[in-house]
């Protein structure tokens, strides 16, 4: 009793282990079966060679028979017409034993070329099947690995949700920190730099104007200049309409 249920259930674990890599791939299961098949197809075809050899040599023996009772009878009719019943007799009765031994050929041939054509059918009609399985297997493993990539798809569409509750939208508000935290410092250091121009600008423009003050004071020394001319000249007044008095 004991043995008998640890037989039974070595036996379901094992029919377990089986159903296993049976569903992990169901193609290439397909494909060995399929092999299998083939492999036992060409089996039958070498047997069906050699039982068409057994049904080519009852037919020689058929026709050999044929031959062989028309020439006796051919004999004995000779014979008979000659005169000679004795000899004429004995070749009729070698004509009949080969008539019998012809017809039972003959009947061996028509069970044998029966039992040839119906396994001809038989193998013509599995090739057929093979055939078809064949393409049935091709097409499967397409729509497999189309559904398979599907799935992928799906799973893809899922995962590279822009939504910011998901993973992904995590790291891409991570990414936009990183980009706003670098396009801060590019502001700033382009800020800094304009400030540092107007500096420089302004400090260039003091240097030209004290060049300048220079400048006239050297030309009123050297009496190229008076104060008067040194002066800058009065703006002039926009025309305009004469005002009231």
């Amino acid at each position: 009793m004991i043995f008998q249920k640890l037989w039974s259930s070595l036996r379901a674990q094992l029919n377990k282990l089986a159903n296993f890599f049976w569903e992990a791939d169901p193609i290439a299961q397909m494909r060995y079966e399929y092999d299998k098949s083939v492999e036992e197809l060409k089996s039958g075809r070498i047997g069906l060679e050699q039982y068409r050899g057994l049904v080519e040599r009852v037919t020689r023996q058929v026709k050999e028979g044929e031959k062989h009772v028309a020439q006796l009878e051919a004999q004995a009719k000779a014979y008979l017409k000659a005169g000679d019943r004795v000899t004429a007799a004995k070749f009729a009765l070698e004509m009949e034993k080969a008539k019998k031994d012809l017809e039972a050929n003959r009947e061996q041939l028509t069970i044998h070329e029966t039992s040839y054509n119906n396994s001809l059918m038989k193998i013509q009609h599995a090739t057929k099947k093979l055939g078809e399985v064949r393409a049935k297997i091709t097409k499967y493993d397409a729509e497999i690995k189309m559904s398979e990539a599907e799935a992928e798809v799906a799973k893809l569409s899922e995962t590279f949700d822009f939504n910011v509750t998901t993973d992904f939208g995590q790291l891409e508000q991570v990414v936009q920190e990183r980009i706003d935290r670098n396009r801060g410092a590019v502001r700033v250091a382009a800020d800094l730099s304009s400030r540092g121009v107007a500096e420089i600008q302004a400090e260039q423009n003091m240097e030209q104007f004290m060049a300048e003050d220079a400048l006239k004071r050297m030309e009123m020394d050297m009496g190229l200049v008076t104060p008067e001319t040194a002066a800058p000249a009065p703006a002039q007044k926009e025309l305009g309409p004469a005002q009231p008095n």
